[in-house]
């Protein structure tokens, strides 16, 4: 199982869940509701690229075998719920089923929103007759903690990690046919909010009709908004003082009125005219799209960055999909991510591909394939399924929400010290990594040369993997390529560190007694496995190298620094 907070989910699904009872469908329903349920499934089955990587086949067709049973005693709404529920299964947060259209017409709505943050729950919206609820916060829902609800709401959302659970709870947290189809409340029934400090409100659910009639008052109405707000735009740009640059990227999507070459000249031309220290790239309002828009950016910041700009990206809730891929880049290029956790998983399904069921119409959404990061970036060694963490966290608050603050940007603003991002000590040491650690040894000597063929371009190491080449330190894995994000072997890394050490001019000592498993070491490496043991840069356990193994970004750090100890 890719990540263990799924069990919850299955925990979830162990129980019944409540099918409101209704009139019999017209005759010819029922095939058509079951043709549609082996659509699905069949789709499902066959176009994602590991459906069963979080729960087992036997979970998929135990659902599916309930939902058969009940298809003649359950209303079109419910029917896409229970749908959905078996589209959930798959804990992918991009395979789902649309549950909007006609559907929506007939669904019933609690009179309320939620809003989250800083780790509670707050009410946003309520009848106009209690406004002065707004703002109170929200421990439990009919008795259940929040934490419970949002858990609950895993049976019918699509999700791959906890944050992007509670952020789809959140955006469906008034739908009453939810709550009934968990059994959650009765048919009909009231939805009680407990309030931290004493007090409930009862909420009778109303036609969608009804809703925009029902005279809600919201919490925003009237709030002063921060400058760095989002805005209704893909991109922008604008200086927030005299030394901080503030870029905000809200879709992974081109602005056909501003292509994003033109953005990115616009943005050189202003960074090369101010005297800026540092640039914020905000991508706490971006839900994704196409990765590769944002390119030409990337570009000019690596350029200025190089001219000793400090970069950080802001991430939050929203950040999800292509967005958070973005964000992974940044952290490749060097930058520090500040903020709150996002709701997209480091490594994920995706690039979905849609699917229309034949007889209700209902559109489904399915992952093609599974996006390692960690193949391409070394900033995504030793992640996985999880939410993307920042660096740096730093949430945004209900007092700062109510006074028109941005938590984030005033910290950064009242913070100009340069920041370090996260160092994941326990993490893979890659390729690119251990190059960089080597060429910081040999005092970061400039290289005129370029770096290997599939560089990115972006990396923070990159002028590491200049001077590898150039120097020789590395000579690569064949046809210029280096795989700098591939986790580095120990007998690389002995290889590595020999080069390096003759490029110091350093003589290797007497060879010392060969590790045991000497002849499980690649001939090529051999002599350097003899010598990083004889010296002491890498450790043995229990007299064995172990040549095939990785090192951690920790033991590959505790190497250099014993070669630079030789160095003097």
């Amino acid at each position: 199982m890719r990540h263990s907070w799924r069990g919850v989910l299955a925990a979830l699904l162990a129980l019944s869940l409540a099918v409101p009872a209704c009139a019999a469908p017209a005759e010819g329903e029922a095939a058509a509701r079951r043709e549609d349920l082996e659509f699905l499934y069949q789709t499902l089955e066959k176009a994602h690229p590991d459906l069963f990587a979080n729960m087992p086949e036997g979970r998929f067709l135990e659902r599916k075998a309930a939902i058969e049973a009940g298809l003649e005693e359950v209303d079109d709404f419910t029917f896409a719920l229970e749908l959905q529920s078996l589209a959930a299964l798959a804990g992918d947060s991009h395979t789902t089923l649309a549950l909007g259209g006609s559907l929506s017409q007939t669904v019933h709505y609690y009179p309320m929103s939620l809003l989250y943050r800083d780790g509670r729950w707050y009410l946003s919206a309520a009848p106009a007759e209690r406004r002065e609820l707004l703002g109170r916060e929200v421990t439990a829902v009919n008795g259940r903690s929040m934490e419970e609800t949002a858990d609950a709401f895993g049976a019918v959302l699509s999700a791959d990690n906890g944050v992007k659970l509670r952020r789809q709870y959140r955006q469906s947290c008034n739908v009453a046919e939810f709550y009934e189809y968990l059994g959650l409340v009765q048919e009909g029934g009231p939805l009680e909010l407990t309030l931290a400090g004493g007090g409930e409100l009862a909420l009778s659910p109303v036609p969608a009709e009804e809703l925009g009639q029902a005279g809600l008052v919201r919490l925003n109405d009237g709030l002063p908004q921060p400058v760095t707000g989002a805005q209704d735009r893909f991109y922008l740009a604008f200086p927030l003082d005299e030394g901080t640059y503030y870029i905000q990227y809200n879709s992974c999507r081109e602005d056909p009125e501003l292509p994003m070459e033109t953005f990115a000249a616009q943005v050189e031309q202003e960074l090369s005219a101010g005297q800026y220290r540092r640039v914020i790239v905000d991508l706490r309002n971006n839900g994704g799209g196409s990765d590769g828009v944002i390119w030409p950016l990337l570009q000019v910041l690596r350029q200025a960055m190089d001219r000793g700009l400090e970069g950080v990206g802001l991430i939050g809730e929203t950040t999800f999909s292509s967005a958070v891929i973005n964000a992974v880049e940044l952290q490749e290029m060097g930058m520090t991510l500040v903020g709150e956790p996002a709701s997209g998983s480091v490594d994920h399904f995706g690039a979905v591909r849609s699917a229309q069921l034949p007889n209700s119409g209902l559109r489904l959404g399915v992952s093609s394939k599974y996006i390692d990061l960690g193949e391409l970036l070394d900033a995504d060694a030793g992640r996985g399924v999880e939410p993307l963490e920042p660096d740096v966290t730093v949430a945004q608050t209900m007092a700062d929400t109510l006074a028109g603050r941005d938590t984030a940007v005033e910290w950064l603003l009242s913070h100009p010290q340069r920041l370090e991002p996260r160092a994941y000590p326990e993490a893979p040491l890659t390729r690119g990594r251990l190059a960089a650690l080597l060429w910081q040894a040999a005092g970061c000597p400039e290289a005129e040369g370029g770096a290997f063929s599939d560089a990115l371009g972006i990396e923070w190491f990159l002028p590491a993997l200049c001077w590898a080449r150039e120097s020789g330190a590395a000579s690569g894995t064949g046809e210029g390529a280096f795989e700098a994000a591939r986790p580095v072997t120990r007998q690389e890394a002995a290889v590595l560190l020999l080069r390096t050490a003759e490029l110091l001019g350093l003589e290797p000592g007497q060879p010392g007694t060969p590790p045991e498993d000497e002849a499980q070491a690649a001939p090529w490496a051999r002599e350097a496995v003899r010598w990083v043991c004889s010296d002491g840069l890498m450790e043995t356990e229990q007299g064995r190298f172990r040549p095939e193994e990785g090192l951690t970004r920790q033991e590959g750090e505790a190497a250099v620094a014993r070669l630079s100890a030789l160095a003097g």
